[in-house]
């Protein structure tokens, strides 16, 4: 990995550094990455869920401390950041920075490959993508839900090295995609990973995606949380309400 890009242009909350960039400046950054051929870059997209997560185990903090860029995928980083001295002008969705390279390498030719989710996911992904952007160049999709592989690390950082990716696009969700970039950077090969949580299944249309005035406004959490109320109600109920008590705690800290 190489050293902070943006060193200084960032703001730490509970232990976390959140840098304050925009998507054109982190594709021009991961462009550089790729034109320089560079590696065991990795791009984490930053939330309340990311900062629970971190107070309560080390790992994930380094984990995220350690990553190229670390960006404010969640609207209440960018709502609490003016308390920390840098206001964020507004949330790098990780989605929308996930549209943005792929439209920029269907123009330039980088070559992308999709790792996470299950099969049936990624087979669904593609077609959605191909038809959006023709002319996308994909290295490859690989599930580690669908291997049978004795030594399933072994097969998976195979895959992706021999692909001849420019990026790897991370869909694991929150916490396992941070530690699995970590974990894997020195192994691999491609200039740069990204951890982009629900994309696959957003821009796939496997699950519903929250309308552009509701992810602006903060309210994506809502939508989720009627949508999936099950599967998200910890999420977004408990470490929500876990997220306010830690940074107010913070904010005394460092006052």
């Amino acid at each position: 990995m190489t050293s902070d890009p943006l060193s200084g242009n960032f703001i730490t909350i509970c232990g976390i550094k959140v840098h304050a960039v925009q998507i054109p400046e982190i594709t021009a950054y991961m462009e550089k990455w790729i034109k320089d051929r560079q590696r065991g870059n990795y791009i984490v997209t930053t939330n309340a869920n990311t900062i629970v997560a971190g107070e309560k185990n080390a790992l994930v903090r380094e984990a995220v401390n350690h990553g190229s860029l670390s960006i404010a995928d969640g609207f209440s980083l960018v709502l609490f950041s003016r308390f920390y001295g840098k206001p964020l002008k507004k949330r790098a969705y990780g989605p929308d920075l996930m549209l943005a390279f792929l439209k920029l390498s269907e123009e330039k030719g980088y070559s992308n490959f999709f790792y996470g989710s299950t099969a049936a996911t990624l087979e669904q992904l593609v077609k959605s993508l191909k038809k959006k952007f023709p002319h996308l160049k994909i290295a490859g999709c690989f599930s580690p839900a669908f291997t049978d592989s004795p030594q399933p690390e072994e097969k998976e950082v195979a895959a992706i090295n021999n692909s001849g990716a420019d990026v790897v696009w991370v869909g694991l969700g929150g916490v396992k995609q941070e530690l699995w970039m970590y974990a894997h950077k020195d192994r691999l090969t491609v200039p740069v990973c990204v951890g982009v949580g629900a994309a696959f299944d957003f821009l796939s249309g496997v699950k519903p995606q929250a309308p552009v005035w509701m992810r602006e406004s903060g309210l994506e959490w809502f939508f989720r949380l009627a949508t999936e109320p099950k599967r998200l109600w910890r999420r977004y109920l408990v470490n929500n309400l876990l997220f306010v008590r830690y940074v107010i705690a913070d904010l005394i800290k460092k006052s």
